[in-house]
């Protein structure tokens, strides 16, 4: 079992025991839209071909919506959602490719101070699934060979994050967010294996709520 899909059991079960744990509570839906920079790490381990830390995502900024339902006062679990995002792919600072990703995230969060009237911080923790989609990717301008480049399609990791949300009244806040994910995916030429990439972006992002 590789450490990914250890650290996804984790969380899950971390989840499920929160709910368990948690005392009979009419809960609260809480609906948010944001817009996020999307900033990746852009790291990568290759072989000689490619070398080390020459691939790149570009940084762009998307929307997001998420759902979050409060089993307690102080605990939340949070859907977050978007559509299938574009993004452009070079390999030592020229283009060679596109490709879209599709990131939903679950998050179980704690919030500090759910009822007070300026500021609610929280924090998150969950697992990441992104789908890979619409891979055009050509290392001709680069490697200077007609073989297509290829990813693995799935990535499973881990998410982090911190936010706060700042009541307008009892229904409306202002929210602003910042999550740490792991995204990582394969890089193929045919059938050889030539690194990994590891996107892990940052996102920054600010929005506003709905409590219901």
């Amino acid at each position: 079992m590789n450490a990914i899909s250890t650290r996804t059991r984790l969380i899950a079960a971390a989840a499920l025991a929160c709910a368990a744990a948690a005392p009979a509570y009419a809960g609260d839906f809480m609906v948010r839209a944001r817009v996020l920079q999307l900033d990746p790490a852009n790291e990568n381990t290759t072989d000689a071909v490619i070398p080390a830390d020459s691939v790149s995502v570009n940084t762009k900024y998307i929307w997001e919506i998420d759902a979050s339902y409060f089993v307690t006062p102080n605990v939340a679990f949070e859907l977050i959602a978007t559509t299938p995002q574009k993004q452009t792919v070079s390999l030592a600072g020229t283009k060679i490719g596109t490709l879209r990703h599709l990131p939903p995230t679950l998050t179980a969060q704690y919030h500090f101070a759910p009822t007070n009237p300026v500021a609610r911080p929280y924090v998150g923790f969950g697992v990441n699934y992104t789908h890979f989609s619409a891979v055009h990717l050509n290392a001709q301008p680069v490697l200077g060979s007609d073989t297509p480049l290829d990813i693995d399609r799935h990535s499973w990791g881990t998410a982090i994050q911190l936010g706060a949300d700042f009541p307008i009244n009892d229904k409306l806040s202002v929210n602003v967010d910042f999550k740490k994910i792991d995204i990582r995916t394969r890089v193929y030429a045919g059938s050889t294996k030539l690194g990994t990439v590891k996107v892990d972006p940052v996102l920054f992002g600010v929005g506003i709520g709905y409590r219901f």
